[in-house]
């Protein structure tokens, strides 16, 4: 089965060479040949620039404490391809994901070549729609207007956030970039906003009064304070929660775990779940989302970090500087050259003692020698390894057992270098 399980991997991942095709015809035309499976789900939507894969465990993981079943539909993976498919926080097996990928690519249209991410979210929707879930949650791929998820009807609609990324797709202003989001609200949907830029809420408003979709804002409708002894508080439309512990480090998690739990308020204002103080408690409090601010190792503190666009290392800036003790901060920075690496940096480099550039194993990676050049207006301290294990070595060399080791830049570094720490790639 090894054998063809990898095949059919290396057929996926073959149909990159069809690029990002926007637009939802392709989608909605293979679903039709499978029977509509998405017709059948019950569905959450979530977008937004950061944030929505770890609001998007939050909620699933508090709604499976509640006895349901649900789906979890997330992207890009990490190490795994299965990771891109979770059932009640459970990776779906390769055997399963065979069966799924023969049924759909036996009704595959040689006159409408789908790409990659449109056959792997047909995949997903089919998937759930076999298991039988009670929830899908289903996290978009990029954007939202004519992202290949798109073709679902959700009973909620989130958007944890906007900001910079992917311009060249969705546009070079925060308004653009809104619109693509706004995208995914539907007629009469309730949609749940984290965004707090008036440029942004304003798109965002304007598309949910068109569409007759209730709004419901951080900060206006719903809102989160954190208490001195690391417990946070969430008070929202007709229901609050005090006490509240969230497993995942950094203060911008609080604002995901917000929108999650106004995603669940919503709906049980709608009358499709009911909620249960414990399970919310249970569920916030042993969520995964791995990559982010994961830590890999201790003496010294190993940290691993999927940042990759300015507002990404903002919230791991502010969240080592919160969350962490240690006496220097050595970083491992490897990025893709689409990415804003400016952006990145100024916003990095500043707190870090040493960094070292790598280049991870992809096509799109950057050249750690222009890193270097562009690092040079806030660091002098800094080293090319190109070699990602050779580069975290050289890290530890220089750290003492008080220190911190960075590691960040990419979600698909940090999938590289978890393989490195023992992560296993094939089931």
């Amino acid at each position: 089965m090894l054998r063809r399980y990898q095949r059919s991997i290396d057929y996926l991942f073959g149909l990159q060479k069809h690029g990002i095709k926007f637009g939802l015809n392709r989608t909605e035309h293979l679903l039709e040949r499978l029977g509509n499976p998405h017709q059948r789900l019950r569905c959450i939507h979530i977008a937004g620039t950061n944030g929505k894969g770890s609001t998007a465990a939050m909620v699933a993981t508090v709604l499976h404490e509640h006895d349901y079943r649900v789906g979890l539909y997330t992207s890009p993976h990490l190490v795994r391809f299965t990771e891109r498919f979770r059932i009640d926080d459970v990776e779906t097996k390769p055997e399963r994901i065979l069966d799924v990928f023969d049924e759909v690519q036996g009704v595959l249209d040689e006159r409408e070549p789908p790409t990659f991410f449109e056959v792997v979210t047909a995949m997903g929707l089919l998937y759930f729609a076999q298991e039988n879930v009670d929830w899908a949650v289903i996290e978009v791929g990029l954007g939202g207007r004519l992202d290949a998820t798109n073709v679902i009807h959700p009973r909620a609609s989130v958007i944890t956030n906007v900001s910079f990324d992917h311009q060249e797709y969705l546009g070079s202003t925060l308004t653009s970039i809104a619109r693509e989001k706004a995208g995914i609200i539907k007629e009469h949907v309730p949609v749940v906003c984290g965004a707090r830029q008036p440029a942004v809420q304003g798109v965002i408003k304007t598309t949910c009064h068109r569409r007759h979709a209730k709004l419901y804002r951080l900060g206006v409708d719903y809102r989160v304070r954190q208490a001195t002894d690391g417990s946070f508080q969430y008070q929202g439309m007709q229901q609050g929660w005090s006490g509240l512990r969230l497993s995942l480090d950094g203060n911008h998690q609080l604002s995901n775990a917000a929108v999650a739990l106004a995603t669940l308020d919503v709906l049980r204002m709608a009358g499709e779940i009911n909620l249960d103080d414990a399970a919310i408690h249970r569920g916030l409090a042993k969520v995964h989302w791995p990559a982010r601010l994961e830590v890999l190792q201790q003496q010294p503190l190993i940290v691993l970090d999927g940042a990759h666009n300015p507002q990404g290392a903002e919230c791991l800036r502010d969240a080592l500087q919160r969350n962490f003790s240690y006496h220097r901060l050595h970083l491992v920075f490897g990025v893709m050259k689409d990415k804003d690496m400016r952006g990145i940096l100024r916003r990095l480099l500043p707190i870090a003692d040493t960094v070292t550039f790598a280049r991870p194993r992809y096509e799109r990676a950057a050249d750690p020698e222009h890193l270097k050049a562009l690092a040079r207006t806030y660091k002098q301290d800094c080293f090319v390894v190109p070699d990602v294990a050779s580069a975290i070595q050289h890290a530890r060399r220089q750290a003492n057992p008080d220190d911190l080791i960075c590691i960040t830049g990419s979600l698909y570094f940090a999938g590289e270098v978890k393989e490195l720490f023992g992560e296993p790639t094939a089931f």
